[in-house]
Formats: C-alpha cells, sequence, structure tokens
C-alpha cells in the first residue's frame, strides 16, 4: 500500500509540474504573439520621406497589450546606432532583418517580456536599418499562471486522493484474501493437512497449489511414520509377552539366589519395553485419531466408573484401594476411546506411584466445567517440573525405580488438546500428586 501511495505521490508531482510547464509554455506563447505583432506594426509604420526617417505609431500597436492587470509597456526605437524614440536602457539585441527574438530581462526592477525585431529600409538615396524592442511586465501572465497552478494542484490533489482510495481498495482486496488463507491455515489443528478447496484469487493459485501438494507429502509422511510406529509396538509387544512368560516359568524353577536375581531384571526390563511400546501404540492411535474425533454423546461417569471396576483388582493386588466421586451423570459430546486411554494412563500413573495401603480418588465432575480427576497419596510431583512433565518421554526425578516410558501424561494432554482442553498438574496438600483433565 505505501509503494503504490508513494509511486502516486511522485506521479502527482510530475503531473502537477508537467501541467504547469505546459501552461507557461501556453502563456508564454500568446504574450509573444501579441508582442510580436505589436512590434511588426510599428515597424511597419516606418517609412523614409525626403530622406528622413518618420515612424507613426500606430495607436492598435500598444492598446493591442491591455491586460487587466495594467502591465506596463517598455519600447525603444533606433535607426542603426542612434536612438530615436522610447526608453534608450532597453536592452535592443541584434536581429536579422524580419526576425523577432524573444527574451525575458529585468528592466527598471521588474521582469519583462521583451521583443526585438528590425526592418532595412531603402530610400532613394539612402539605407538604414529601424531597430524596435517592445517590453511588457509579466504581472497578468503571473496571474494567470498562478490561477492555472492553482487549479493543477486542484485536479492533483484529487487525483493523488482518488489514487490513494484506489490503493487501498487494491491492496485491501489484495491482502484480505491473503489473510483470509492466513487465517485458514492458524485455525486448523497441528494435524490437520487436509488440502485448501476455499476460492482464491488466480494470483494465489499458485501459492495454494504448492501449500496443497506440501501438505499432502506431510500428510503422507506423517501417516508412514505412525503406521510404522503402531506396526513396531504390536510386533514389539507380542514376543515380549512371550519372552516375559517363559522368564516366569524359569524363574520358579531356579533356586540359586544369583540367577533368580538376574531373571527378575529381565523381567522387569521385559515390563518396561512391553509397556513402552504399548504406549507407543497408544500415542499412534490418539495423533491420528486427534484429527477426525468420532464423537458421542456418552456418559463420562458411567465411562470412568467401568475404568475404575476394570483396575480394581489391579489396585487390590497392590493393597490399593480406589475411591470414586461422581457427579450423578455427566454427559459430554467426545471420542470414547480416546478419553478412555487418557483417564486410563492416569489411572496407571497413580496406581503405579500410590504406596501400599493408600487411596487413590477419582472424581468426575460438570460444576464449575466438565472435568475428571485423578489423584494418588504418592511422593507427587516435583514442583519445578510440573510445567515440564507432560513433555514426551519425558519422567519425574522422583520416578527412578518406577516402570514407566514417560508417555502417559503426554497422552492425556493429547487427548485433552484434541477436545478443546488441558491437563492440570498439582500436589496435594496432604501429599500425592493430582491429575485434573479439563474438557
Amino acid at each position: 500500500m505505501f509503494t503504490l501511495i508513494g509511486g502516486t505521490a511522485i506521479l502527482a508531482l510530475l503531473l502537477f509540474f508537467a501541467i504547469r510547464n505546459y501552461a507557461v509554455q501556453v502563456a508564454q506563447s500568446a504574450q509573444d504573439n501579441i508582442l510580436g505583432a505589436s512590434v511588426t506594426s510599428i515597424l511597419d509604420a516606418a517609412v523614409i520621406w525626403d530622406g528622413v526617417v518618420e515612424i507613426d505609431i500606430p495607436y492598435a500597436s500598444f492598446s493591442m497589450l491591455s491586460t487587466p492587470m495594467d502591465d506596463r509597456v517598455f519600447y525603444a526605437i533606433y535607426q542603426d546606432e542612434t536612438f530615436l524614440s522610447g526608453y534608450p536602457d532597453l536592452l535592443i539585441t541584434q536581429t536579422k532583418d524580419r526576425d523577432i527574438s524573444f527574451q525575458t530581462i529585468t528592466h527598471q526592477g521588474e521582469l519583462v517580456r521583451v521583443a526585438t525585431a528590425s526592418r532595412t529600409l531603402i530610400g532613394k538615396d539612402k539605407r538604414t536599418q529601424i531597430r524596435v524592442a517592445l517590453a511588457q511586465t509579466q504581472d497578468a501572465l503571473s496571474g494567470t499562471l498562478d490561477q492555472i497552478s492553482q487549479n493543477a494542484a486542484l485536479f492533483v490533489t484529487g487525483f493523488f486522493a482518488l489514487a490513494t482510495l484506489l490503493s487501498f481498495w487494491a491492496t485491501s482486496a489484495t491482502i484480505g484474501q491473503l489473510k483470509r488463507l492466513t487465517n485458514s491455515v492458524t485455525r486448523r489443528g497441528p494435524q490437520d493437512l487436509s488440502p485448501f478447496e476455499k476460492p482464491v484469487p488466480l494470483e494465489m493459485l499458485p501459492l495454494v497449489v504448492s501449500l496443497n501438494s506440501l501438505m499432502a507429502r506431510l500428510d503422507h509422511s506423517l501417516s508412514q511414520s505412525e503406521e510404522f510406529i503402531a506396526e513396531a509396538a504390536h510386533r514389539v509387544r507380542t514376543p515380549l509377552a512371550t519372552v516375559r512368560s517363559y522368564a516366569e516359568a524359569t524363574l520358579q524353577r531356579v533356586d540359586k539366589e544369583e540367577n533368580r536375581q538376574a531373571i527378575r531384571s529381565m523381567i522387569r526390563a521385559i515390563d518396561e519395553s512391553s509397556r513402552a511400546a504399548g504406549q507407543l501404540l497408544d500415542h499412534a492411535m490418539i495423533t491420528f485419531r486427534a484429527d477426525h474425533l468420532e464423537r458421542q454423546n456418552i456418559d463420562l461417569v458411567a465411562l470412568v466408573n467401568e475404568l475404575v471396576t476394570r483396575l480394581t483388582p489391579i489396585a487390590e493386588m497392590k493393597d490399593l484401594s480406589l475411591r470414586l466421586q461422581c457427579d450423578e451423570q455427566v454427559l459430554f459430546s467426545c471420542d470414547p476411546i480416546l478419553i478412555q486411554n487418557a483417564v486410563r494412563n492416569l489411572l496407571d500413573n497413580a496406581l503405579k506411584y500410590s504406596p501400599s495401603d493408600g487411596t487413590v480418588d477419582v472424581f468426575v465432575t460438570a460444576t464449575p466445567s466438565i472435568r475428571i480427576g485423578v489423584c494418588d497419596s504418592g511422593k507427587g510431583f516435583p514442583e519445578a517440573e510440573l510445567d515440564t512433565l507432560a513433555t514426551r518421554f519425558s519422567r519425574g526425578s522422583n520416578a527412578e525405580g518406577t516402570i514407566g516410558s514417560g508417555l502417559g501424561l503426554t497422552i492425556a494432554l493429547d487427548v485433552a488438546t484434541a477436545h478443546g482442553g488441558s491437563l492440570q498438574l498439582s500436589n496435594r496438600p496432604e501429599g500425592g500428586a493430582c491429575a485434573l483433565l479439563l474438557l
């Protein structure tokens, strides 16, 4: 826009000076024509009578020079080099016979336009040259030029204003389309790689085609990555389960404590690998579904209650109690598979980090907003790491010795984000960690 307006300003100035220069030429030409005619009429009145040059200056020679501004007129007549009449200090230049020359000079402190012409008179026994200079002040010309300049300035100002409005319109029309395209890109989720289908101006079509091509390549690449992770996790988890079964069977038959300790370490490593593979598979699935949510109107209380029921035997094996506090019914439009996955990961973490004889509190409420909370009675989150614990593969400094992959909170956060919510981590005043899924 500034480029267009700047160019318009330069063009307006050039246009103003062009109009004014042309007006000066036309006005000066008109004055020169009148001065030339007046000089010619004076020269035509010169005759030789009885050997003496006589000039009867016609009345029209000066009357034709009258102007509304009452410009002053000066003249000088020379015969050869002898001054005959007029103003002797008026400059007279040499000219060819019957030629008229024009120049602008200062005479008696005023700027005047001078027309000079000469004529050769031939008598019976005499040949002489008559030179006439006729000058006129330029008050009327200046007034005319000032009026023309004012009109030109008004015209150029109107032209500039119109061009500026057109610049605003052209810029807003173009930038508006670009802004809409930008907003369309900005509003997209991190996994939305579908092509842009909204109509755009022809000038932006190459950009949109390039963006769509890039989106297609990224989508293909991400799909391949997700499929690879899912396939790899599946292929790793199945043989790990088999190896763990053999390791447990072998542990029962080994008597030497040193060998039993080695097998226990192997089983622990297998559990960590199996859990990591499972959570990688879950994360790949969530990444894929987050962009294509299959929403259903479900009761979150029923969903969480079912999860608590399924995990109760595991909690009892660790001498833990699961305590559920819920509203009577909390309806929410969501992807139930993703919500279930997120809550299960929060419950798994709570069961892992709670000490024996501890309690895990689970609550679902619709006021002041829909939220699902899981709180344990363990060590709690490290205060300095609360902002980074939901980062992929990030684990707290107090999690050493506990099986985990660092993906549980990441999965919960991704699910919350996909539903327009967030994950809030905090510590309970009486001890323990609290994870709150805000929807």
